[in-house]
């Protein structure tokens, strides 16, 4: 069992607290009508799916309902840290050579 943490109630929780919500920082476009079919296809569709850390988002669905980051490690599934949404991509190398 997977546990989170939600850094809005900081209370770390089972994942069925959770919902995934996709890939985290992905930028909107400006002007969606000015892209092509294949450009359109790519923002909704094409995902880095990193070995590593993937930056992710999730939503607390059963406590306070707010979507939040997450640093997650798809290699050993392991949580590497959560952060509010808004807040900009924590750096992991500075993160990693504090430790």
């Amino acid at each position: 069992m997977l546990l989170i943490h939600c850094p809005y109630c900081e209370e770390t929780l089972p994942e069925a607290e959770f919902a995934y919500a996709g890939e985290a920082h992905i930028d909107r476009p400006a002007d969606p009508s000015a892209l092509s079919d294949e450009e359109w296809r790519d923002y909704l569709f094409i995902r880095t799916n990193a070995r590593g850390p993937h930056y992710e988002r999730w939503r607390h669905i059963h406590g306070c309902a707010r979507f939040f980051n997450a640093v997650r490690d798809t290699v050993s599934d392991r949580f590497l840290m959560t952060y509010k949404a808004g807040e900009p991509r924590p750096d992991l190398t500075a993160k990693e050579a504090a430790e």
